[in-house]
């Protein structure tokens, strides 16, 4: 048998005193998709940083084709042919498409820069993965799912022997994801050794050769895909069963609340209208360029709309994000790390950041401020090591949850959260569909925007779908199935047609 492209042997990783990761063997060979699963915080992103040359092993070691490596850093693992897609964006959001592409590795012609070349080959790999952006295009105006296009667009552009992905389809819709496994099945068939990481466990049965599941940076199943049901991978990962993993559905829910006509966001949603009433979890589904973000947005105050928007039987002006707060109208960004969070500071400055106001008087009381942590903690399940770490060093799963109770902290009426379980694990998303179901019955009301086809119809109450900028249709109880959404996201008909 050929030797792998890349292995770990025994590999044990400490921070400080802490092991994260307990003498794991893991290997990737040419010709093959290896999916690496398991919950956040199981170790992966480490695995995958040593892999990658990012970190060094504590103990163990790294071979690349059979011999010991030691990188120095990711440069050298890049120069053997090492490649590795960041979950979070490493893009430089003031460069273009085609610099970002080419960055630290620009075509030249003689002394001066070859942009023609550059340019050419950007646009090439954009079309190969069906992103029509121009190679000129500043990065920082681009959405979120063409950022990571250009991401994958730059690893596509190297001499890739080994792709190390770190959830590469969190941001992509269905479509898109599948233009990237075309490319994926490319690079395999001529060769390359892929590691594949997602928490979408439909990808990891379409996409991978074999399977490891990393438990609390231990491996506790490795075998082909043929002996991994998606249920066996979601029992793996978190140890137990996950079973019912949406709550029970309730009925309807009481009077409106939120009422929005004839709202135009300029550039992105056109005369839409929809109603929100007490107690209910509502879904905005529709394909990526929807406009779903932009028409909340618009509503709460961070985009400049027109239109009428009534809360509580009150008029809510535009363009105001404080009095929407105030008057209990928030908005939960689907960017946690970029807009969300400050990633460099701890849980306490997060949380109580929004409402600052309440624990100043005017010095902060700190003793407040903790017990207010404490009761996020435990209300919300976070998993902390310490109660002094930095919010970057929390898991996705659990710095989504300090966004939630960071913003519940706010005493809102009406909470907007957008993509709620974007690169998160089965058995936290579980969590989270939980406390969303909790917040309704506690007479919040909801608008939950997602990709997820599964989310929407498992978790809401009642679906607006929305294409090309405008609400394509309105779905309630029998009526949010997939086969309607999928119609009304593509401009295909009304679920009235449907039913017709």
């Amino acid at each position: 048998m050929t030797a792998p492209a890349l292995a770990l042997h025994g590999v044990s990783k400490s921070f400080g005193p802490i092991e994260v990761l307990h003498g794991v063997d893991f290997d990737l060979r040419p010709g093959e998709v290896h999916a690496l699963i398991g919950e956040n915080g199981a170790g992966k992103s480490t695995m995958m940083k040593i892999l990658g040359g990012y970190l060094s092993p504590t103990g163990g070691e790294v071979r690349l084709d059979g011999q010991r490596a030691e990188f120095a850093e990711s440069a050298e693992a890049e120069a053997a042919g090492v490649i590795m897609i960041h979950q979070e964006f490493n893009l430089a959001e003031h460069l273009s498409v085609e610099q970002n592409v080419f960055l630290g590795r620009e075509i030249r012609r003689g002394i001066f820069l070859d942009h023609k070349a550059m340019q050419a080959r950007s646009r090439e790999l954009m079309e190969a993965l069906e992103a029509r952006v121009p190679p000129r295009t500043r990065v920082s105006d681009i959405s979120v799912p063409e950022k990571q296009m250009v991401e994958i667009a730059k690893a596509l552009s190297r001499n890739v022997r080994v792709l190390i992905m770190d959830e590469p389809t969190a941001v992509l819709t269905g479509s898109e994801a599948r233009v990237l496994f075309k490319q994926v099945r490319r690079l395999r068939d001529e060769g390359a050794a892929i590691l594949f990481t997602s928490h979408k466990l439909d990808e990891v049965s379409e996409i991978a050769d074999r399977v490891t599941v990393l438990r609390d940076g231990a491996v506790v199943a490795h075998g082909g895909i043929g002996e991994f049901t998606e249920d066996v991978m979601a029992t793996a990962m978190v140890g137990r069963e996950v079973s019912d993993l949406f709550p029970d559905k309730r009925s309807g829910g009481g009077e409106t609340i939120l009422d929005a006509k004839g709202i135009s966001v300029p550039g992105y949603v056109k005369d839409a209208s929809l109603t929100l009433r007490k107690g209910e979890i509502l879904g905005i589904g529709g394909l990526v360029g929807a406009g779903r973000t932009e028409l909340m947005e618009g509503l709460v105050g961070l985009r400049p709309r027109s239109g009428t928007v009534t809360l509580k039987g009150a008029s809510l002006p535009e363009g105001d994000v404080a009095e929407a707060r105030k008057r209990g109208f928030v908005y939960l960004t689907e960017d946690r790390k970029g807009a969300g969070l400050l990633l460099d500071k701890s849980l306490t400055e997060n949380l109580t950041l929004s409402v600052l106001h309440r624990y100043a008087s005017p010095l902060i009381d700190r003793k407040a401020e903790a017990a207010a942590l404490e009761d996020a903690i435990a209300e919300f399940d976070i998993r902390v090591p310490s109660r002094d770490v930095t919010v970057g060093n929390l898991s996705g799963g659990n710095q989504q949850k300090l966004l939630l109770a960071k913003t519940m902290l706010c005493d809102p009426d009406v909470v907007v959260i957008d993509e709620p379980t974007r690169g998160i694990d089965i058995g936290t998303k579980q969590q989270i569909y939980r406390l969303i179901h909790r917040l309704a019955e506690a007479g919040r009301s909801i608008i939950v925007i997602s990709s997820e086809m599964p989310e929407l119809i498992g978790l809401c109450d009642r679906v607006y779908v929305m294409h090309g900028g405008r609400v394509s249709g309105e779905l309630e109880g029998p009526q949010v199935t997939e086969d309607n959404v999928i119609r009304l996201a593509t401009g295909l008909g009304s679920h009235r047609e449907d039913a017709a």
